[in-house]
Formats: structure tokens, sequence, C-alpha cells
């Protein structure tokens, strides 16, 4: 039986400048969908690249004071860099200013032509050149698009055109199952019930681009040439069932491609999703107005999946807020404290214990109904949600279990095979990721397997998936009681050697922090060190560990040995009178360090809880 077959679209990215991190969005996006219907076992052809036939290339290439072939070419290399480096499973990525393209186009246009849908009149009107189109007074705000906010130039030329007026009833009536999500059909529906006006379909006089068919003083205006890549590319696959687009072209999506297609005789494509923008400051993000985050150069300083996974958490059909600081956060109370220490510590436990087959309960609390249904709904980053609440049900279950203590084979089994399962769903997310759990747990990335029971194998605790990111003192301008702090803002303060006062860490910061419940099981005096204890902890999970504390004039040993206190575990560690400290403790302090108090939580706080 055939697979069935899945064709998904990107749109093509002008490549008048560098790629910006709106642009790494959308592909992840369109990533994570492929990467789904994969796993479902369909046939996937996924479709992206770049639109290289614009006069905003040329007008770039102009400034930068390089021919416009040798421009083109050095940022489609950046752009397919992009993809490449985000792990996109794109099948094909395609160049517009490639001969087979403007053949497929050139015969495209000659259909409507012979359809009766072209002819030849005068043009006189606003021109936008960032959006590469004439617009209408009305979308001017304060005379400027709304878009690009820039004033567009007043043209009046001679231009074939294209009946678009004619398919309005076709149009309105496809437009109802086409769109997603709600609010964006609403807006196209609204504008399509007004006055609805032929359009310019050539330009005369470029120098680049496509000639229109007969009539070589004029090219093919750059939108119809690049919506038929979704034709030129798709290698016998068309209709798409999804273009995945930014809400800034979707007018052009909507109507002008479905008119086009109704008027050259083609099959119609089944869905178009507009998601939203990612904004800095609640601002758009655009190379044109200047505000950009430059993905190539977060991919030279965080891992691939860190940025995969903390583009993915925003909104689909919302603009949502990017940041490198927001990226970091994700990664380190995300990925890191949730599922790598989940990882980590079961992995760990497993190799100590083994296995015991048995009845996963636990996974009965993955809603995976619904988490089809949320894909189905193109609502990613409410998937990740799920996946997410089910790895914190996890780590519950496995701290109120306890099997550090119990040595417990089938709770660990249970979590193994939920383990399992979480790395299949986030395959789509983070995929390199995935496949490193999974070749750590012995299980194939695909859903049959994610159905099937865990096979009982040896399991070593393995390499830890995510590091945390430490924020460099020199980047906070911070001075720091240990080379680096998580975040920690620390204020000039002298202090005893190993202790963490309350006033050293701003409120701001603590969730950078991991902070666990440590008892204290010996304590020592440490050679040529006057007010140094070395303390030896029991740590829960995360084992035995020893610290360094200057508080040896402050408590006796014997009022510190079987103590519970707070414990700074992800410090760098720090050779102290030749003693590895690894880690910090939490403390209150008067003004002159006269007095130092640790701060001892509930004593019926077991090893190993989070703070916080």
């Amino acid at each position: 039986m055939a697979k069935k077959k899945f064709y998904i679209t990107t749109a093509i990215d002008y490549v008048n400048a560098r790629p910006h991190v709106g642009h790494a969005f959308e592909k992840v996006l369109a990533d994570a969908l492929a990467r789904w219907h994969r796993l479902n076992g369909e046939n996937v052809f996924f479709l992206t690249g770049v639109d290289e036939n614009a006069q905003k290339n040329v007008q770039a290439a102009e400034e930068a004071g390089i021919d416009v072939k040798t421009f083109v070419d050095k940022n489609t290399y950046l752009f397919k860099e992009l993809v490449q480096k985000l792990n996109i499973s794109y099948d094909k990525f395609i160049r517009t200013s490639a001969g087979g393209h403007a053949k497929v186009v050139q015969e495209f246009l000659k259909k409507i032509i012979k359809k009766g849908d072209i002819y030849q009149g005068n043009y006189e009107g606003y021109y936008c050149q960032g959006c590469e189109a004439f617009i209408t007074e009305k979308d001017l705000v304060n005379g400027k698009c709304l878009e690009h906010q820039k004033e567009p130039e007043y043209r009046k030329e001679e231009a074939y055109f294209f009946r678009l007026s004619k398919y309005k009833r076709n149009l309105l009536k496809f437009a109802e199952n086409y769109i997603v999500p709600e609010s964006k059909k609403k807006e196209i529906l609204s504008r399509l019930n007004g006055e609805l006006k032929d359009i310019c379909v050539s330009r005369k006089g470029a120098e680049w681009g496509i000639d229109f068919p007969g009539d070589k003083g004029y090219k093919i205006w750059v939108w119809v040439d690049a919506l038929i890549n979704y034709i030129s590319g798709a290698e016998d696959r068309w209709p798409a069932d999804v273009h995945i687009i930014g809400k800034g072209i979707n007018w052009f999506h909507s109507v002008i491609w479905p008119a086009l297609l109704m008027s050259a005789g083609y099959e119609l494509p089944k869905k178009l999703l507009v998601h939203g923008y990612l904004t800095v400051g609640g601002k758009k993000m655009s190379k044109s107005l200047g505000k950009v985050v430059d993905p190539l150069v977060l991919l030279k300083k965080y891992p691939v999946d860190s940025i995969r996974y903390s583009l993915l958490r925003n909104s689909v059909f919302e603009d949502s807020d990017y940041s490198e600081e927001l990226l970091i956060d994700r990664h380190n109370n995300e990925l890191a404290n949730k599922l790598g220490n989940l990882i980590s510590r079961v992995s760990s436990l497993i190799e100590k214990n083994g296995l015991d087959k048995t009845p996963n309960k636990l996974l009965k609390k993955l809603d995976f109904k619904k988490i089809k249904s949320l894909y189905e709904n193109y609502e990613l980053d409410k998937v990740l949600n799920e996946i997410f609440a089910f790895i914190d049900v996890c780590n519950e279950y496995v701290q109120n279990k306890k099997p550090w203590e119990t040595g417990d084979k089938k709770v660990l089994y249970e979590v193994a095979d939920s383990i399992k399962a979480i790395a299949i769903l986030l395959w789509s997310f983070i995929p390199s990721t995935s496949e490193k759990i999974a070749k750590q747990f012995g299980f194939k990335i695909s859903l049959d397997d994610l159905k099937k029971p865990l096979k009982v194998s040896k399991i070593v605790k393995g390499e830890i998936l995510f590091n945390k990111i430490e924020v460099e003192a020199q980047e906070k301008n911070l001075k720091l009681v240990q080379p680096k702090v998580l975040g920690g803002k620390i204020n000039k303060v002298k202090k005893p050697e190993g202790v963490m006062t309350m006033s050293e860490v701003e409120f701001g910061d603590w969730k950078k922090l991991d902070l666990r419940v440590a008892e204290i099981k010996n304590v020592e005096d440490i050679e040529g060190a006057d007010k140094l204890y070395k303390l030896s902890l029991n740590a829960g999970e995360l084992g035995s560990r020893i610290i360094c504390a200057g508080i040896k004039g402050h408590y006796s040993k014997k009022e510190l040995i079987g103590k519970k206190i707070i414990y700074f575990s992800n410090l760098k560690s720090r050779v102290m009178k030749g003693v590895e400290s690894q880690g910090m403790l939490l403390a209150a302090s008067s003004d002159d360090q006269k007095k130092v108090k640790l701060l001892f939580p509930d004593q019926g706080a077991e090893p190993g809880m989070r703070v916080g």
C-alpha cells in the first residue's frame, strides 16, 4: 500500500540581507510538522528556498557595490547554511534564479494568457519597495506602509494586468476552509467582501528577473514568479498539503496565489498556516527596520536543539517576543533542569540497579490523543506544553518513589519506558537530543516503538544532554565570588569563603540557580585553614558532594553533623586550600559579617529536593 503523500512548504526568503531569527522560526516550525508526518509513516516532501529575483535584491547589491549575481549567491549561501545548521529536514532547497524555475513560470503565465486573463493597460499608484507590490492609499498609516514603515513611491507605467476581480466569488468560497487560524481567515474575508481590483503582474524596464512571455521589455512581477516556486519545486507532488507563511504575506497566498492557480487550471493547495511574528521588545523583527536577532550568530554560541526548542516554545499564531536571554532561560530551566535532569538521574540509577519489566501505569498520564489533536490544529507550542507537563510528572514520580534509596527496578522501568515516549514525541522538535536518548535507552524513533513496551537492556548514564549555559561575569559586569555563578549578581562584601549570603543574589536571578536540600554527613578541619570546614554532603540523587565553607568561627562540628542545609549545586567547582569545593552553602549575615547564620530548611525535607 502506497504511503500517504504530505507536501509542505515554507515561504521563500528575500536574500537582500542576512537571515534573521524570524526566518529560523518559520523553518523549524515547518520542520517540526514535516517530522511529525514522517513519524506517522507518510511520504513527506518538504520544500524551502530563496527568492532571488526581487528588485530589493538588486537595490541591496547596488548599495553594496557588487554585481547582483555575486551578491545573491553570497546571501543565498547564508540561508542554505542556516537550514543545514538548524537540522532542517528539507527535501529540496529552491533558488528562483535557476533556469528550470524560470521555464515553469513562463509556461504557467502562458496558460493564464491563453485563458484571456491577462491584458495590457496603464498603472498609476503607490508602490512599496519592501512589499515589492502596489498598495492602495487606504493601506497607508501616516503615509507609510504599515508592514515596512516607509513611504511608498508614486508610480505610473504601462503594464500587464491579471483579472483578479474575476475570481472574487470563488476566492470567498475557497478561503473558508483554507486559512488557519480563524483570525487570519476573517481578515482575508473582510477584504474580499470589499472591492477586489485587478493586479499588475509585470515590471517595465527591469534588468533582473524572468522575462514576460512574448514581451522582453517587461519582467514578470516578482510575486507571481515567487509563488510559482511551489509548483516548480514540487517534483510532481503538487498540490501542497500545507503552505507555512508569516502574516505579512497572507494576502498574496490567500487571494493572489489561488486565483492564479484557478486561472491556469491547477489544483488548489489544501491549507495555509499563517504564523505570527517574532518581536523584539514588542516590535516586529525586520531586516529593513534594523531589528534583528541573527540566528547564525546564535548557532555559534548555543546547541542547535536549544535554539530550535526556544523558538518552538513561541506562539504559532500570535506575535511573541524573542531574545538571547529567553533562549538561555529555556535551555537552563526546561531542557537542563527538567528533561536533562530526568535522563541523567534515571539512567544513573538504572546503571546501578537494572530494570524489571512491568506494566507502565505512569504512561496513562500522557494524553497522546490530545497531542495528536494539537498537531492537527498546528498548535505546536501547546504540544510542547503537554510533553513537558508529562516530564514534570515523571520527575515527581521519581522524587516520590525514591529509587535511589529503594533500588526499585520496576519503578525505574516505568520511568525509562516513559522516557522512550517523551523522546519519540520530542523528535519533531529536538531531533539530535531525541536520537541520543534513543541510542542510550535502546529504542527506535517511531510511533510503533512508542506503543511497544521498552525492551530491557543495559543502560548507562552517558553524557550530560544539556550543560547549563553560564552567564559570564564580564558580560554582566559583575563581581563574582567564584569564577562563574549562574545568573548571580555578587555585591562587594567581605564574607566567609564558601558561603553565599542572601544579599548576594538579585531576586530575579534565583530561577537560574539550582538550589537543593543536602544533609551534612561529616565535618573536617582543613590543614592550614583557620576559617574553613570541609563538609561531606548527601545531595540525594545528585550523590555525595564535598564543599568548603568558611563557617568555622560560627558553628562547631557537632552543631553541623546531621543538619539539612540549602546547597547551590550548579556552581563551578573551586579548589580551596587543596580541596575541591563542589558548591556553596546559603547563609544570612550581618553587614559587618560578625554574625553568619546558615539557612536551614525544615529538617523533614529530603536530600536532593529542589528549593524554589
